[in-house]
């Protein structure tokens, strides 16, 4: 987002817009109050996490609601950019986003010491992560930086999984999803619009696609918190998902170096603890004299 907004001070643009999910309005707007520019954000009315929406709103955006999907947002804005010249579009349909977007590729090589992983695994929504890191990738591998490619796996939601259901039944082109549900709100996504560099990105790395149900992205979210530390919302545990669903399907193989992206973090959607089992708690009376010998009954 900050090579996208550096080009728009570059090309004199003022007003600066987005359709989101959430993610992409939340850095925009953070972004855009720094650069200076009017930042308008267009959302799914009801459908964007409350934490991200904390952030759009902090950082001064205006905020639009359109009813329907992300897919609805997306079309007002690709239609209000092109009728009216002076908003200027930020999604990953904007060039400069993904070259931005690319140089995560480039981070994964150098914290590899100059090495590919095997496989790298990552959410899809609407598909600008995906083709822009493989765009990396190749430009690393064409310039002679690394000598290998990582083969590409993207991660849908069930019910929201065009791209994955066109990798599995080997079709060049998607079928969008009406209505798409999945508690992973970022990539709550029916038809992404860079599905055809999505589709060229697992293709030309002979990668795959997997799709993960709600209950195994909570799963894979609890996990990664309770045995590595790492909180993420439900959109970046679905790469740790996919990579578990993967291995027991032998798509991806154990001895594989796999590297996953899991960006977002859980504070971004606190709506998750509806669905989290509560840990027993207890009071603790320190009034008490054995109240340390009680605590050390309960543990």
């Amino acid at each position: 987002m900050t090579v996208a907004l550096s080009k728009a001070r570059e090309l004199g643009k003022r007003k600066v817009v987005c359709a989101s999910t959430g993610n992409t309005a939340a850095s925009l707007s953070a972004y855009s109050a720094r650069a200076g520019l009017q930042c308008i954000v267009i959302i799914p009315e009801g459908k964007v996490a409350a934490g991200k929406m904390l952030q759009v709103m902090i950082h001064g955006a205006s905020i639009f609601q359109v009813s329907g999907d992300f897919d609805e947002a997306m079309r007002a804005v690709v239609t209000l950019t092109e009728r009216r010249k002076g908003f200027y579009l930020m999604n990953s349909l904007n060039p400069f986003r993904l070259e931005g977007q690319k140089t995560l590729a480039y981070e994964v090589c150098d914290q590899l010491d100059g090495e590919t992983p095997d496989t790298l695994v990552l959410p899809v929504g609407n598909g600008g992560n995906i083709s822009a890191i493989w765009k990396g990738f190749t430009e690393f591998h064409t310039l002679g930086v690394t000598k290998t490619q990582p083969r590409m796996v993207g991660v849908q939601a069930e019910n929201a999984a065009p791209i994955a259901k066109a990798v599995k039944r080997k079709q060049d082109k998607i079928q969008p999803v009406t209505n798409p549900r999945t508690i992973a709100s970022a990539i709550r996504i029916g038809s992404p619009v860079n599905w055809a560099k999505v589709l060229s990105a697992i293709n030309g790395s002979h990668g795959t696609a997997e799709t993960v149900s709600d209950d195994e992205i909570l799963g894979a979210q609890r996990d990664l918190a309770s045995k590595e530390g790492i909180f993420v919302e439900p959109a970046s545990a679905a790469s740790i998902a996919g990579l578990k669903k993967s291995r027991e399907a032998g798509t991806i193989d154990r001895s594989d170096l796999v590297v996953c992206v899991t960006t977002g973090h859980g504070l971004k959607d606190p709506s998750v603890i509806d669905h989290i089992s509560h840990h027993e708690s207890y009071t603790l009376k320190i009034t008490q004299s054995d109240w340390i010998e009680r605590l050390e009954r309960i543990l």
